[in-house]
């Protein structure tokens, strides 16, 4: 399967988007009044309220704040601060307060340009630079974060392994981000959703031993341009009795296959320092 998405790479390259919560607006420059000292998407920020409401969780189940500092790996001292805090915002002190910064000056141009659809942050880090500005490049990426609506991993598309991964995944076990992701794929590529819809088949009939559906199945393959799966079931019909009988009756090699490898193990664990004789003896009496 991964042979056949890697034969369609250009496909995955296509533009998908996926809903996601609704993405955090910048301040007005005119007016940075903001209810919180850093908007929600702020990494800082979003990992204390995720502490905070976490320990409060588990105070409310009767947790002791011992338990709860050795079951998230926490100092008491950490423990006792999420917990005496009412609201995260209580917590958002020291590097949280909104002290002055050298940026602070250059926001309202930071804005305007990011308006003009301008959203590198290394080219507007250095067209402040000309401007004066001594900051590094870090404080303007942080300050342009809150502006993108996703993650850049969002836009990045998938590699043939991690498209292969989603397809061969039975889809009631597919996250949901996932089974998003690959539904944007397949719209852009026939040839990949075809592929879907056979891997899917063939793992119905080979659990739930459908053997009588092999050759049907066989057949809806060739009929699809997909030269990958042609040599699987060319592979396939080079034994199609047996396959089918694998594929129908209850009964398989698995025994004989499991002894086989512990054979292999125990010789491979006395390779250069015993004999045949002991090799038989761990094998008949082991």
């Amino acid at each position: 399967a991964e042979r056949c998405v890697s034969r369609h790479r250009a496909c995955l390259r296509a533009p998908f988007t996926l809903p996601r919560q609704e993405p955090v607006k910048a301040p007005d420059a005119a007016d940075g009044s903001t209810t919180s000292p850093w908007p929600t998407g702020h990494r800082f920020a979003d990992r204390t309220r995720e502490k905070h409401a976490i320990v409060h969780a588990l105070l409310a189940k009767d947790h002791s704040r011992r338990a709860i500092g050795r079951q998230l790996r926490m100092t008491h001292r950490t423990v006792k601060r999420l917990a005496d805090a009412a609201a995260p915002e209580d917590l958002f002190q020291g590097q949280w307060q909104n002290r002055p910064t050298k940026l602070d000056d250059f926001k309202p141009y930071l804005h305007e340009r990011w308006a003009e659809g301008c959203t590198n942050a290394w080219t507007l880090w250095e067209e402040i630079k000309a401007h004066a500005y001594a900051g590094g490049y870090g404080a303007v990426r942080a300050c342009l974060r809150p502006f993108r609506g996703s993650t850049p991993t969002d836009a990045r598309p998938p590699t043939p392994r991690t498209v292969t991964k989603w397809i061969l995944t039975h889809p009631d076990t597919l996250q949901e981000n996932d089974r998003l992701k690959l539904k944007s794929v397949l719209v852009h590529c026939p040839e990949l959703e075809a592929l879907t819809r056979h891997v899917r088949d063939f793992a119905q009939v080979l659990t739930q031993l459908q053997g009588d559906r092999l050759l049907e199945w066989m057949a809806a393959v060739r009929a699809d341009n997909l030269p990958s799966m042609h040599t699987f079931v060319n592979g396939l019909e080079r034994d199609i009795d047996a396959v089918i009988a694998g594929l129908t009756l209850p009964w398989n090699s698995g025994i004989v296959e499991g002894h086989a490898s512990r054979i292999k193990m125990i010789k491979r664990q006395m390779y250069g320092r015993a004999g045949f004789q002991l090799l038989r003896k761990r094998v008949l009496l082991g």
